[in-house]
């Protein structure tokens, strides 16, 4: 299992959390499974980019983002060298320290 840290966020989790994930589990919905609310417009499909998170911790335990992901990265905000879709990260073998950005392109929160 790896420890998977979520640095505190005024909505999607103003405490921040901590919560253990098991290699290969979807970053997302193993967020959203404890508590955190990271936004996801298109469902989980690699379409938006509003589910962007910055990996502080870990990124190098994490595989290769695809070519689609790294197109959808490109419009999202702040995006940096650290920057991953949490849809589309497995979760490695190593721990994880995940930063969620202030701001998202998602301009209807639906929640």
């Amino acid at each position: 299992m790896s420890k998977v840290t979520v640095l505190p966020h005024p909505e999607a989790c103003p405490q921040g959390t901590v919560f253990n994930a098991a290699p290969g589990e979807n970053l997302a919905r193993a967020m959203i499974a404890h508590g955190v609310k990271v936004q996801h417009a298109c469902e989980f499909n690699c379409a938006c980019a509003t589910c962007h998170v910055i990996v502080r911790e870990g990124f190098d335990t994490l595989e290769e983002p695809s070519d689609n992901e790294l197109d959808h990265l490109d419009t999202a905000w702040g995006a940096c060298h650290l920057s991953r879709l949490s849809c589309q990260v497995k979760v490695g073998d190593g721990d994880l320290v995940i930063e969620i950005p202030k701001y998202n392109r998602n301009h209807a929160n639906e929640a």
